[in-house]
């Protein structure tokens, strides 16, 4: 009976010690790290990504953040917002981007105010633009005899309508949005990358570069790939050796899961109207 209750009083102690221990690595900051940031795919949210951000910050064990950003672009608000805070981060920290096979677009806006962009050399990136895409099924009404009727406040309430096509002075309207959204995309990079913004708006017209390309036009910094992204980062925060590298695990998302299987072609049928920082080969 002695004998069992030792070997019980053994495990009770070793389970103490690895709670203990589980909960000093979560508690409490240990070594020097790199956090690394994953944003693939499209923009079409920011939530995540900023938490991320915001997270890392707070945690005085993280040195320096690298951001892995393997998008096309996306949404104009989410691409601001990511943008925002990372201009925020790489003022109190290290933000090194890792460019994957495309950050083009708004996964160029998101990766201007970093500390330093490394890119690949076959990295398709740059493509300072804004589209809109609107869809027009007037002709396809017409044949099967289906016609859409409007009850409006103000002329132009129901503009870019996918029911009929784009007049004159709708064009105008709409294009001077753009326009504008398309200056904000150029002052963005003017800002983070420290450039004249003439010198941005002379390659901004949704023209893609390959990341040596980008290299040349001072889009990016230097080539390498995410490893060397990592090492640098190290290096510019001070860390001798080998830097521990940490990462947020993705949990399972139903929610995710639908979103990220559901065509942007079915989308873009219950919006009709949709200002985009993205690049669409």
């Amino acid at each position: 009976m002695k004998k069992f209750l030792l070997i019980l009083f053994i495990i009770f102690i070793l389970a103490v010690i690895s709670l203990f221990f589980v909960f000093l690595q979560r508690e409490v900051p240990i070594g020097e790290k790199v956090a690394l940031i994953k944003i693939e795919g499209p923009i079409f949210e920011s939530t995540k990504s900023i938490d991320e951000i915001k997270g890392h910050l707070k945690d005085p064990s993280v040195k320096a953040i690298v951001l892995r950003v393997d998008s096309p672009g996306g949404a104009v608000a989410p691409s601001q917002e990511i943008y925002e805070e990372v201009r925020k981060a790489a003022a109190k920290k290290k933000v090194v981007v890792s460019m994957g096979s495309v950050a083009a677009s708004g996964g160029y806006y998101i990766s201007a105010p970093a500390t330093k962009i490394f890119a690949n050399p076959g990295t398709l990136t740059g493509s300072i633009g804004v589209i809109m895409e609107i869809p027009n099924i007037q002709g396809l009404m017409n044949k099967i005899g289906v016609k859409s009727e409007v009850i409006k406040s103000g002329k132009h309430k129901d503009i870019a309508s996918v029911f009929r096509g784009i007049g004159k002075e709708e064009r105008t309207i709409l294009q001077g949005v753009l326009d504008d959204v398309h200056e904000q995309f150029i002052k963005a990079v003017s800002e983070g990358r420290k450039m004249r913004v003439e010198d941005v708006r002379n390659i901004a017209d949704g023209r893609v570069f390959t990341g040596q390309q980008a290299l040349k036009a001072g889009l990016v910094d230097e080539l390498g790939n995410i490893e060397d992204a990592i090492k640098d980062a190290a290096k510019l925060a001070g860390i001798k050796g080998e830097p521990q590298v940490i990462s947020k695990k993705e949990g399972f998302s139903l929610k995710n899961i639908i979103r990220d299987n559901i065509p942007e072609e079915v989308n873009n049928l219950f919006t009709s109207v949709k200002v985009k920082y993205i690049f669409t080969p």
